[in-house]
């Protein structure tokens, strides 16, 4: 049936966008829309900026980006699972906060310094992990490393890591939280573990959300047919191979499965008695799961879906955030990541009762573009908007920021 109605037809073509996997790998909807108001303009989409100091705020950095990363590489990064709904979400949800700001407040001293157990940060930004880093640059997680050093910002390194943790360790100036992706067998795990307390590491993160496996359908669509390339730099195979991931040095992985489908709590029981450092448990969603790792001793829980790259839950994590910080009650710190591109996104998240906020596309944006000098100016940019809406709503430390700074008119609750 035809639409009768010329916005009847409009919601018919935005459905039919919504859906596409091509849309979806420019970044939805609003950024496909927007590349094809610039074209109508005269401009094309391909118009980059040339240099870090070029960028006005962090989207800037993802054509640059794209213009530079290897096809199947940028097509894994920016693609999600299923018709990428997920993905999609986490960037709207930060759409259905509203700022509350309050005037009239000296605004000459903002500080947005955090305490995160036992280490201040300059902010509460905190840069994710994500796996394979020089897929984006050379340098990789070295790169990265300084940048953070250089702003003072917490680092949270992958399991699938291309570089070390003794060596980012190094470059970062103090040790990085480690992810861990927890193999399928008690020997590794702990390998792992000891590995990285040698190495200074005190906190550890660990991975829940992804342990089956995804449906990366967008990815699969849109990477190159040829992936002869590929087979050259990961041994026959178009991704990457045990070899790649430096964090299983000296393991015997024969027939080890990285990540461990019949984890349940109580391997983190076991977990939680083998490791003396703080834990943190990321991939928490809900109110009942949140209950959960209080109860078994988590140290802290990061509110994530992978970055919309687990399953197609098709919630955004800043909604889910207050459930779980209602339920941690203030026992435990709660984090977030996801959809994170502005510094007002981070407000609202703290407003939210988020302890810190983590970037993960944004920052390998700014990677992929110009190296440490990206990651840096990104960092740069979403601190200094931060710090500026900071001022503008009357919060001169990253405490002063509440609940009452938010209205969330769409939610239903």
């Amino acid at each position: 049936m035809k639409p009768d109605t010329p916005s009847a037809a409009r919601r018919e073509f935005l459905k039919f966008l919504a859906a596409s996997p091509y849309v979806a790998a420019l970044g939805g909807v609003a950024a496909f829309l927007e590349r094809r108001t610039l074209d109508a303009q005269g401009q094309t989409a391909s118009d980059a900026i040339a240099s870090p100091t070029d960028a006005l705020n962090v989207l800037d950095f993802e054509e640059a980006a794209h213009r530079t990363v290897l096809p199947g590489h940028w097509a894994y990064m920016a693609s999600g699972v299923d018709d990428d709904a997920t993905l999609r979400a986490n960037r709207d949800g930060y759409t259905h906060v509203q700022l509350r700001p309050r005037r009239l407040r000296d605004a000459t001293k903002v500080d947005m310094r955090v305490e995160l157990f036992g280490t201040t940060y300059a902010s509460p930004i905190f840069l994710c992990p994500t796996g394979g880093e020089k897929s984006f640059f050379v340098d990789g997680e070295l790169a990265v490393a300084r940048a953070a050093k250089a702003r003072g910002t917490l680092q949270v390194l992958s399991t699938a890591t291309s570089t070390g943790v003794e060596d980012v360790n190094a470059a970062l100036g103090r040790p990085v939280w480690y992810q861990l992706y927890a193999p399928n067998t008690w020997d590794a795990c702990e390998q792992l573990l000891r590995r990285v307390e040698k190495a200074g590491c005190t906190v550890v993160a660990l991975t829940v959300d992804n342990t089956t496996g995804r449906n990366s359908e967008t990815y699969l669509r849109t990477r190159p047919k040829d992936l002869r390339q590929c087979n050259a730099c990961h041994e026959g195979q178009p991704g990457p191979t045990i070899k790649d991931r430096k964090m299983y040095d000296g393991i015997n992985m024969t027939g080890v499965a990285t990540q461990n489908p019949a984890m349940d709590w109580v391997f983190v029981d076991r977990l939680r008695k083998a490791w003396t450092g703080q834990l943190i448990i990321k991939g928490i969603d809900t109110r009942e799961d949140a209950r959960l790792a209080v109860d078994h001793g988590f140290d802290g829980i990061l509110v994530s879906n992978h970055g919309g790259r687990s399953t197609e839950t098709g919630r955004a994590t800043i909604e889910a955030l207050p459930e779980v910080v209602a339920e941690a009650g203030g026992r435990i710190p709660v984090f977030v990541d996801g959809g994170v591109r502005r510094g007002t996104d981070v407000f609202k998240a703290l407003a939210l009762g988020a302890k810190a906020v983590g970037i993960g596309r944004p920052f390998l944006w700014g990677l992929g573009a110009f190296g440490q000098a990206g990651v840096d100016r990104v960092l740069e940019i979403l601190q200094g908007e931060l710090k500026l809406v900071m001022g503008n709503c009357g919060t001169r430390t990253v405490a002063d920021i509440t609940r009452a700074y938010v209205a969330t008119p769409d939610w239903k609750l």
